[in-house]
């Protein structure tokens, strides 16, 4: 457990660890600059490389315990004081402001009383001696706690970041989650739709006046699967519904793009509709439903974070696609980091993209704009 510590940890220790041998080398001159050579002198140097052993390895795990050794120690030596008053720092850093308060004041009165008994040249070399020892001790005691509170501030950051990225992580899933939901009930209706004509075509032709017996019992096969794959079908997908009220509902397609367009410009937006589309009746049902929700998106995001720029919306069709692609100024003195379609909306419209094989890319221009670009495959005809 000792030595499981990190290079910064043993760095840190190397360095609390010098800072004690050079204070208890420091307090040792001291206490004996007008004394004469004293034969316990190897004493105090062994029972301060003692106190440094201690605290070099046991100040992080067990700082109350080692304060308090090193306080009887310092009975014995004076060069454990040293030790001693970094071991004040190490518990004001690593237990409570109470426990640290505590520790500095039992501290202060051993070291006041300890001064009282002792001989001084004059009254006032004791209080300046007493003052600069309980100042020494205010001020590892502050800067133990000043480095505690950092610490604790830093680890809170880091708490916070690590919440709101499981947060974000959390909101991206349920979007995409949300949009297949969303896909998964406009799949059920349109494949309950073409179901429910097979079932319908198969049953005319099951009971038709000129259809021959073997006609009748294949149409007879195919009415009874149908009906079947439609019951399957509300099993499986129908419990995404949140109420009745969607199965009737139509789905847009790309004919009611131009009313999408005219419907946010009636709200103030400035949009240019650049529609290259011959004939997007003929587009599938399936490709122009996914292309409304890219441009609806689009827009939002436009009215949403850059509010009154003039967007331009393009859809183009060609034999290999249908691309869409809808352009709008950054609004000046936005960060790069709160580009629009930031959000969690565009995860939604990727996965409609790459439901049936196209792809999506937004991001920012050279020219400081924002491009929101779909591609989305067309069948050959």
């Amino acid at each position: 457990m000792l030595l499981r510590r990190s290079s910064r940890e043993w760095l840190h220790d190397v360095a609390v660890t010098a800072a004690a041998a050079l204070l208890s080398f420091l307090l040792l001159l001291g206490a004996r600059s007008d004394a004469d050579p004293d034969p316990s002198l190897s004493t105090d140097f062994v029972v301060g490389g003692v106190a440094l052993t201690v605290l070099f390895l046991l100040r992080r795990r067990w700082p109350l315990q080692v304060w308090a050794v090193l306080m009887a120690g310092q009975l014995f030596s004076t060069a454990a004081m040293g030790a001693l008053g970094l071991a004040l720092f190490t518990v004001a850093v690593h237990r409570s402001w109470w426990a640290a308060l505590t520790v500095a004041g039992a501290e202060s009165a051993f070291i006041t009383v300890g001064f009282m008994n002792s001989t001084w040249r004059s009254e006032r070399e004791y209080w300046e001696t007493l003052a600069v020892f309980l100042l020494g001790i205010a001020v590892l005691v502050a800067i133990g706690m000043l480095t505690r509170s950092r610490r604790q501030l830093i680890e809170s950051w880091r708490e916070r970041a690590r919440q709101a990225e499981e947060q974000q992580h959390m909101r991206v899933e349920e979007a995409r989650h949300l949009e297949r939901e969303r896909i998964a009930r406009e799949m059920h209706d349109v494949l309950a739709h073409r179901i429910s004509l097979l079932a319908v075509h198969a049953g005319a032709l099951e009971f038709g006046e000129g259809a021959t017996e073997r006609q009748r019992e294949a149409a007879g096969v195919i009415r009874r699967c149908a009906y079947e794959a439609m019951e399957d079908l509300r099993e499986v997908i129908g419990v995404l519904r949140d109420d009745g009220a969607d199965a009737e509902r139509p789905q847009p397609t790309l004919t009611d793009v131009p009313a999408l367009v005219e419907e946010s410009r009636r709200t103030g937006a400035n949009i240019t509709f650049d529609d290259r589309v011959p004939d997007p009746a003929s587009v599938p049902k399936s490709v122009g439903r996914h292309a409304f929700r890219v441009v609806q998106e689009g827009l939002t995001n436009a009215r949403k974070h850059a509010p009154g720029c003039r967007v331009r919306v393009r859809m183009d069709a060609a034999e290999s696609g249908l691309t869409i692609e809808i352009v709008n100024p950054l609004p000046t003195g936005r960060a790069v980091t709160e580009l629009p379609g930031a959000g969690a909306g565009l995860i939604g419209l990727r996965e409609r993209a790459e439901l049936v094989g196209g792809r999506l890319e937004h991001g920012r221009t050279p020219g400081d704009d924002f491009v929101l670009r779909a591609w989305l495959p067309l069948p050959s005809r």
